[in-house]
């Protein structure tokens, strides 16, 4: 997979990797996992609240 980053972003995931003493790719690996299960999750949540319900009459 390849992955563009701006230089800046790059630079802080560097930046972030050598302080966990992690490769840059692992760092963007948990990143992009983390992102999948909040976004797993919200939609889910939101699939929750909009199941039908019975109209008032």
């Amino acid at each position: 997979m390849k992955l563009r980053l701006e230089p800046d972003l790059r630079k802080r995931l560097d930046g972030l990797a050598k302080a966990q003493r992690r490769s840059w790719s692992f760092i963007a690996a948990e990143a992009i996992r983390e992102y999948v299960v909040v976004n797993e999750w919200q939609i889910e949540e939101i699939g929750k609240g909009r199941k039908p319900t019975r109209r008032a009459r």
